[in-house]
């Protein structure tokens, strides 16, 4: 499939979707990192026609990658008229949680990377509430069902997610089609959760066009380092376990 063919079927399976709500949304709400990916769902939305507002929320982050949002979010309202932004600055709400949860001793460095992406999924979700709105996901199809490289309830935590049937490369592609800015389609990926400003490729030890080349091919080496990434993450991308009592009611009837 060509790429404008591929950016015209997602710009009206946005418009469907929004159409076919029993209470059709008001806005489009995405949050806006710096990244190709949400460069590329933020300016979909824009082309779909429906206000679409775009929040970035930055978090003792490096200034650079918080640059690249407010450049993408600048180019992104001069292009499209139904298009808005906001810069919400989450540090020091953060901080005090942060603080909170050292002083009760719950320190895992990891889970308060996590938390920043839980933090800003809850700032979408007010936006969107105080909007008539719906969260748009930025995820792609190797982050979300390749190796899981998202945070649970944290990114995660959309309403759809119009690109998470597409590869990396297919994103870039768009971005391209799309003129999204240069730099951010030359960026190196990040999660932006880290004050490092560790990359993707860092975490997960594969870049995105190694993982996409590896995925469906089990024979070829360093598919077990995908494998191994991948059962990692596994739990996000299956559904919630359910204790189920279907067909249980009789086996329990004698025990009372």
């Amino acid at each position: 499939m060509n790429t404008g063919k591929r950016i015209d079927i997602i710009r009206d399976w946005i418009k469907d979707y929004v159409e076919a709500m029993d209470k059709p949304a008001n806005c489009l709400v995405v949050g806006v990192s710096g990244g190709i990916d949400s460069s590329v769902v933020s300016t979909l939305c824009g082309l779909t026609g429906i206000k679409t507002l775009v929040a970035s929320m930055p978090i003792s982050q490096r200034p650079e990658h918080h640059d690249l949002s407010l450049k993408h979010a600048d180019w992104l309202t001069r292009k499209f008229t139904n298009a808005y932004s906001v810069n919400i600055d989450l540090t020091n709400t953060f901080l005090n949680f942060e603080n909170t949860l050292i002083d009760k001793k719950f320190t895992s460095d990891l889970g308060l990377a996590n938390s920043k992406a839980r933090l800003r999924m809850m700032t979408l979700y007010q936006i969107s509430a105080s909007t008539s709105g719906i969260v748009v996901g930025t995820g792609n199809k190797i982050e979300d069902f390749g190796v899981g490289f998202y945070t649970k309830y944290g990114d995660g935590g959309v309403d759809i997610s119009p690109i998470a049937d597409c590869t990396k490369s297919q994103v870039w592609d768009m971005g391209k089609h799309l003129n999204i800015l240069e730099e951010i389609q030359m960026a190196e990926p990040t999660d932006g959760l880290w004050s490092d400003g560790r990359t993707d490729t860092t975490q997960l030890g594969l870049t995105y066009k190694e993982i996409e080349h590896l995925m469906d091919r089990p024979s070829e080496e360093g598919y077990e380092k995908y494998l191994k990434i991948r059962k990692q993450n596994l739990h996000k991308m299956k559904a919630i376990p359910v204790c189920k009592f279907d067909g249980k009611e009789n086996l329990a009837s004698n025990s009372d």
